[in-house]
């Protein structure tokens, strides 16, 4: 009896790039039990089966990146870039692939996609109703601000309003007096 496949296993080897998810062709062969070569050569020999948004083959750049990412040393011997399935790719090579453990392989690894879609989909509802929540409380912040600004004020002692004087006030009138000299007298 073939040993099952873990879904955990499997979820560890569904990566994100180009936008999609997808799943690489070396981690494929192990699960489905051949050779990379071998899950290679199946879908070169039916290339109508897979259009590029079922497959594409990797650039070095993406493949550094991976490796980097996951600390993986290598992917084996290949000289040759892993190629990425997407969903429909991995569905599509159960008509590829035809032995028991591929067709095991393929059911575990289609429920893995479908989990995966369902978490991603409880995350967006999640997200949605933070940021609706977030915005609530930066309302109610600012309104709690002119409260505590308002409580503020109410605390504070009132400013000391000028003070004037009681009483009444005299302006007294300065007189100036002129000399005259002797000539303006005389006239």
């Amino acid at each position: 009896m073939e040993p099952t496949i873990q879904q955990e296993v499997i979820e560890g080897k569904i990566f994100m790039t180009r936008g999609h998810k997808v799943m690489l062709s070396t981690d494929l062969a192990e699960l489905y039990g051949v050779e990379p070569r071998v899950l290679v050569q199946a879908v070169k020999r039916n290339t109508e089966r897979f259009p590029a948004d079922f497959m594409f083959q990797l650039t070095n750049q993406e493949v550094i990146s991976l490796k980097s990412q996951f600390v993986i040393s290598s992917w084996g011997g290949s000289r040759a870039n892993p190629y990425a399935f997407t969903e429909q790719g991995v569905a599509m090579l159960s008509s590829v692939l035809r032995t028991k453990r591929a067709v095991q392989a393929n059911i575990a690894i289609m429920r893995a996609f479908v989990k995966l879609r369902e978490i991603l989909s409880t995350h967006k509802e999640l997200a949605y109703k933070l940021a609706e929540l977030e915005g609530k409380i930066e309302r109610h912040d600012e309104e709690i601000k002119a409260i505590f600004d308002a409580i503020r004020q109410l605390m504070s002692p009132p400013p000391e309003p000028k003070k004037r004087k009681i009483g009444f006030i005299v302006r007294e009138r300065r007189v100036q007096y002129r000399t005259l000299s002797r000539k303006a007298v005389k006239n």
